[in-house]
């Protein structure tokens, strides 16, 4: 077989590994969609079918319509933005000083940031616990942001320095030689042209805070306060989400807004995440 047909028959295996592997993650989602849009009638039938009957959207609307549940989606937004917000603050002059600057143990650090970040949430709720209630900090969306800085603080770190590489530094040369600072460079120079890669890297801490599950968990417990990951469970025991399909529109709307932006801004985040890939 000459090199053609085996790279085609390469490829033809790949993407039909690729549709198995997306068939495998969609299917529940698409079941989720299937009993979303059934009539409580439909499903206490327990008609096996995929393609309900008589398809409606009332389950969405009453789901919408519930004024605690649109207050667990603002609250789970914020967090998320906050947390976004924050980790861009405290990650954007480390990553500078990474790429940056030359010190001793700069390997070493930089591997004990990636460490970190391979640390589960499980392994420290007992004790995080304790020290936010020794702060008093529970039940305080402050505090919870402030873990979220925490948690993703690694990972931004290392896709920021990954933006701040590809920046050439003959740019900021030229600026430090019209009598910019060092400060000035940074702030003028740097952070705008890594523009994008501060964009990409927000919108994935985004998603990741959206989805965050054991962190608001532990230190939120006033209904009010819960994000979306969290008060589905409890929206799920009220009486407004008292069947199947109205908590499987629930969680269709908890969960297709951060599929819907992970899709359409995937060359964001994967540009931001193999910046710098070819530079040293």
């Amino acid at each position: 077989m000459s090199a053609r047909p085996r790279q085609r028959l390469a490829d033809a295996a790949t993407y039909a590994f690729a549709i198995l592997i997306a068939a495998f993650f969609l299917t529940p989602l698409l079941w989720l969609l299937s009993l979303a849009l059934r009539a409580r009638q439909e499903v206490f039938l327990g008609a096996s079918r995929f393609i309900p009957k008589n398809p409606t959207l009332a389950n969405f609307e009453q789901v919408l319509s519930d004024p605690t549940f649109l207050l667990y989606l603002w609250n789970g937004l914020k967090l998320s933005a906050l947390g976004g917000l924050g980790c861009l603050v405290v990650a954007a002059p480390a990553a500078y000083a990474f790429s940056r600057f030359w010190f001793a143990g700069r390997s070493g650090l930089m591997l004990a940031i990636l460490g970190f970040q391979m640390v589960s949430p499980l392994v420290i709720l007992v004790p995080l616990y304790r020290y936010m209630n020794a702060l008093g900090l529970l039940n305080s969306h402050f505090g919870v942001t402030m873990v979220y800085v925490a948690v993703g603080v690694p990972m931004c770190t290392w896709m920021l320095k990954g933006a701040i590489d590809a920046i050439p530094r003959e740019v900021e040369e030229a600026a430090q030689i019209d009598g910019c600072g060092r400060f000035g460079i940074f702030w003028r120079i740097t952070l705008p042209l890594a523009a994008p890669g501060l964009a990409s890297t927000f919108i994935l801490v985004m998603i990741l805070n959206w989805s965050q599950f054991l962190i608001p968990f532990l230190l939120l417990n006033k209904d009010g306060q819960l994000p979306i990951a969290v008060a589905i469970f409890n929206f799920a025991g009220t009486s407004n989400a008292s069947t199947t399909q109205v908590l499987a529109a629930a969680c269709l709307v908890a969960v297709v807004p951060a599929i819907i932006a992970f899709i359409a801004l995937q060359r964001l985040v994967v540009g931001a995440l193999t910046a710098g890939a070819v530079k040293g």
